[in-house]
């Protein structure tokens, strides 16, 4: 296997990890400073939010220059520094890479909007359609709505045409049909790889492209009659997300990397895809048969599960990805939660925070953590007005919370960017490191057995099995030759009584001993028990181990 195949990601959140300069902020410094605390849990590489130079209307995705570090984060010299250090340590450093939109402020828009040779169609313009209401009034060119609320299309009075944005109006979406555009974005991956990162996560990847008639203008997209009565949209997006070109530039970036590997040698350079779409889409991002595109469309199942979620639940879930991406090409991931949503915690009770960590941890192929779900970290409740736009994501991105201390031990002053959780005197790393059956113990005892044997031979004709084995307990078995692991998940609040044998075919050896539970469990580490009967406690998980005859 690739070192990414069953890799264990953790995504970290610049501004809310280690603020090292007392201004409030979490910094690359920050994060150079605690990379040894994410060799401690067994992290294969972090992903991070962006960090380059942006005036931050959307927390950093608004990027005025792809090339250099914002000065919030530190400098070049101190990303430099971060790599190095990673790279020691054995941690792969994966960046956020924007190529749908910049901030208005880039100097190529500005260029744009005064038609620069070579940038006039940078990005997305049109002109506008006759009011008939208005005489010389235009129009949008279409009904197109955006992702924050409102129409697609600004108008621009010094270039007298509308231009793009899927997102805020100071995102201006690039025209990724200008082969300069596409070059650029080429440079960019380039410039980042040659200062020594591992890969990248592509950020917003169904909306790149847009549907454009024959005639250069835009259609209307048809209304959703099921639109809930809340949806900030009641369009079907059939023409501003997931078009065909998507696909072809995922694979063009995916052989740019294959291609800077093999003249500069070490590991694979990995590609992440932000993708909320349908399973058949995801299926082509990976892959045609003929050409390869990212290694990880992530997948957000177990993050999008309907709540409160049982053992079936967890099997329909997993059952829709393993039925196609699992069986064509042998490829699973896994994401508990992200930056733009709740956390566990929060979305599906405090009861359950351990249970998704064991289940994603024990399913097979890479597992994708958000920054303190091994620490069972839940949302923040407090008045946040002052984010823009972006006031429903920002409750789950309070800051890292390390010890018992001033601000969790996050910063010197109490005036950090976020206020810190008011539980963060228990949910720390201070303190759960001596906790035995802590989330952190548990999440690192997870970590552990992902390097096992048995854990690693996923690609092997049956050496995983999963399924719920009642309505509320979920069993996965992993295993290989002289190696097997059941995990046991009691996702409901009632004693179970469970003869997960049942889903293992032929096998004469019953007793297995407890190797990890979480503070659910009775039972005790190297306890014995015949899997013919085992009895689950509500919310209980655990991890056990075959006793093989010596």
């Amino acid at each position: 296997m690739d070192w990414w195949e069953d890799a264990s990601f953790y995504h970290l959140y610049p501004r809310s990890f280690k603020d090292s300069d007392g201004d409030g902020y979490g910094d690359i410094n920050g994060i150079t400073e605690k990379l040894e605390y994410l060799k401690e849990i067994g992290i294969t590489g972090t992903w991070l939010s962006p960090i380059f130079k942006s005036p931050m209307l959307d927390m950093g995705y608004d990027i005025s220059d792809f090339y250099d570090i914002d000065p919030l984060f530190g400098t070049m010299k101190d990303f430099d520094e971060m790599i190095k250090k990673a790279k020691k340590l054995g941690i792969k450093i994966i960046l956020d890479f924007v190529p749908n939109h910049s901030s208005d402020q880039l100097d190529w828009f500005q260029k744009s909007i005064d038609k620069v040779d070579g940038y006039d169609d940078f990005y997305v313009w049109a002109d506008g359609k006759d009011d008939p209401q208005n005489p010389g009034k235009k129009l949008p060119p279409s009904n197109w709505d955006g992702v924050f609320d409102g129409s697609m299309w600004e108008w621009n009075e010094k270039r007298q045409q509308y231009y793009l944005h899927q997102f805020l109006k100071e995102q201006p979406d690039f025209n990724l049909r200008n082969p300069k555009v596409h070059t650029i974005m080429l440079d960019i991956l380039k410039f980042w790889l040659d200062r020594g990162v591992d890969g990248f996560r592509i950020d917003a990847v169904p909306h790149m492209y847009e549907k454009v008639n024959d005639d250069g203008t835009y259609p209307d997209e048809p209304i959703d009659e099921y639109a809930s009565p809340g949806a900030s949209s009641k369009l079907k997006h059939i023409y501003t997300m997931n078009q065909y070109e998507t696909v072809e530039i995922l694979y063009e970036w995916r052989e740019f990397l294959d291609d800077y590997q093999k003249k500069n040698g070490g590991d694979t350079r990995v590609l992440m895809a932000e993708a909320f779409s349908p399973i058949n889409v995801l299926d082509q991002y990976f892959g045609n048969g003929t050409h390869v595109g990212v290694q990880l469309p992530f997948n957000f199942g177990i993050k999008d599960m309907p709540t409160p979620p049982n053992a079936k639940t967890i099997q329909n879930t997993v059952d829709q990805w393993m039925s196609v991406m699992w069986k064509k090409h042998k490829m699973a991931n896994w994401v508990s939660s992200t930056h733009d949503g709740a956390r566990v915690s929060y979305r599906l009770g405090h009861e359950k925070k351990d249970l998704i960590q064991i289940l994603i941890a024990g399913l097979p192929g890479v597992s994708v953590n958000y920054y303190g779900e091994e620490l069972g970290m839940s949302n923040i409740y407090t008045n946040l007005t002052n984010q823009p736009n972006s006031i429903f994501r920002t409750f789950g991105r309070s800051p890292m919370q390390w010890n018992d201390e001033l601000s969790a031990g996050f910063s010197n002053t109490t005036d950090t960017w976020l206020p810190v959780a008011e539980d963060y005197k228990t949910l720390n790393v201070k303190v759960e490191r001596g906790v035995p059956r802590s989330s952190l113990n548990i999440y690192k005892g997870l970590q552990k057995l992902r390097k096992t044997r048995a854990f690693k031979a996923f690609k092997e004709a049956g050496a995983f099995i999963y399924g719920a084995v009642s309505e509320n307990v979920f069993l996965i078995v992993r295993s290989t030759e002289g190696e097997e692991y059941r995990i046991l998940l009691n996702m409901g609040d009632k004693v179970e009584n469970v003869k997960p044998i049942d889903m293992s075919g032929d096998v004469k050896e019953f007793i297995y001993e407890y190797v990890l539970c979480t503070d659910r469990s009775p039972h005790r580490l190297g306890e014995k028990v015949d899997v013919r009967n085992i009895i689950m406690m509500p919310f209980e998980g655990v991890v056990l181990k075959k006793v093989f005859p010596k």
